[in-house]
Parts: C-alpha cells; structure tokens; sequence
C-alpha cells in the first residue's frame, strides 16, 4: 500500500541488525546445514535419533546472538524483540525447516519455556526451564486427547487428582509434538482437576509439569498425517 513503510522501517536498530544477522545465518548456516541433515537422517539407524549437524548449528546460533529471540522483554533471558519485532524473524526462519530449531525457537518449546517463564517456581526452572533455555533438551505439550475434540480446551477430560504432595493422572494424549524425540525430557499437561467439580466449564482445567521419566507414562506409538510423522 502507498505510504505504509515497509516492516524493516518500522522496527527499531536492533531489531533490523538481529533480521540481517538472521538471514546472514540462514544462508551461511541452515541452508547447508539443512543438506547435511538429511544425508546423516538418512544413514542414521535410528530415526528419532536428532542429526550432529543440528548441534552443530545451534552452537553457531549462539556464537552469533541469534538464540531464545522468542523471550518476552520483560525478561532478563530476552534478546529485546517486541512481539511485532519476533513475527518478522520468524517469517524468515518460517521459510526454513530447521531455522527454527537452530536458534531455540521451535514449537512446541518456546511456548512451554514461556509458561515457566511466567509461572514456573525456582524448583521447576532450574530443573525445566533453565535446560531447555540451554538447548540441552526438548519438551512436548500434552493437550490433546483421541475422544474429545481437543481445540476447545474445556473438552479436555483427563483426570488429575491430587494424592497428598502428589498428582495422579489418569488419560491419553495424542498428537504430542516432539514426545519421541530422545531429547524430550518433560512435557506440560492440560488436564481436568477433580477439584474444579461443580465449577464453570471454563474453569475446571490445569496444567502440571510432567517429567518424561514419571512411572506409568508410556509412550504407545508415533502417528502420522497423511502417511507423514506427526511431528
């Protein structure tokens, strides 16, 4: 449209210098690194098994400042994007399928790292939070469930019961991006609490942190859309 100054000049210094640094790194660094990906998936005997190359290039990410861009500002964590600033990086790493990952930016972590961020206690953000800021390990976000139609969040029906110090849950999630990745170590669960009985519909949800390695949480299979992996 005439007069409406395109998104660069509408953005602050540092935010248009972290956009050139971006696309200086997916030329020089995702682009090939994407290449390489695909050669040691491909020979790897293991298929969940995540390439060298992507540690690789994550490490290259933080040696060039482009690393968590996703951090709200009001954190000390944040590389000091606004919202509107972030949507113009992520376009760019949108056109990729590894830039994301490459700089801590990928689904479905950056939301689960913005929930510690804003709600998590000291235990959990040094045990969660703190890795997954890292780059060390990876999360899944457990919403939604094979019999409700899950995009309505008060159809949510697994059963979480506090036991004591303790939470008992009791259900199956499906369509849990990243759970078979070696590298998922904890996941957030969206479940029903039996304490929100006689409660609005609205307000009978909660969300637990869920380490991976809880007894009784099994991982049954990895679906596929359309003959693709989920995830």
């Amino acid at each position: 449209m005439s007069g409406v100054p395109s998104p660069p000049a509408v953005m602050s210094e540092h935010a248009q210098e972290m956009l050139k640094k971006l696309n200086r790194f997916v030329e020089e660094v995702v682009k090939p690194g994407e290449v390489l990906y695909r050669e040691q998936h491909s020979k790897s005997e293991n298929r969940w098994a995540c390439p060298p190359v992507m540690e690789e290039m994550k490490a290259e990410a933080k040696k060039r400042g482009l690393w968590n861009l996703f951090v709200p500002r009001k954190f000390k964590e944040s590389p000091g994007l606004t919202t509107f600033e972030y949507a113009h990086l992520c376009e760019v790493m949108g056109k990729h399928l590894l830039a994301a990952e490459a700089t801590n930016c990928s689904a479905p972590d950056t939301g689960n790292m913005e929930v510690l961020l804003l709600a998590g206690n000291a235990e959990q953000k040094e045990s969660w939070l703190k890795p997954l800021l890292e780059g060390r390990i990876r999360s899944t976000f457990l919403m939604t469930e094979p019999n409700v139609a899950s995009s309505d969040a008060s159809n949510i029906s697994i059963d979480i019961t506090r036991d004591g110090d303790d939470y008992v849950i009791n259900g199956t999630k499906w369509w849990s991006s990243g759970a078979v990745d070696e590298r998922c170590k904890v996941g957030i669960l969206l479940g029903k609490v039996n304490s929100g009985e006689g409660k609005p519909l609205h307000q009978q949800q909660s969300m637990l942190v869920v380490p991976m390695d809880t007894p009784g949480i099994r991982v049954v299979r990895a679906l596929t859309v359309f003959g693709y992996d989920d995830a």
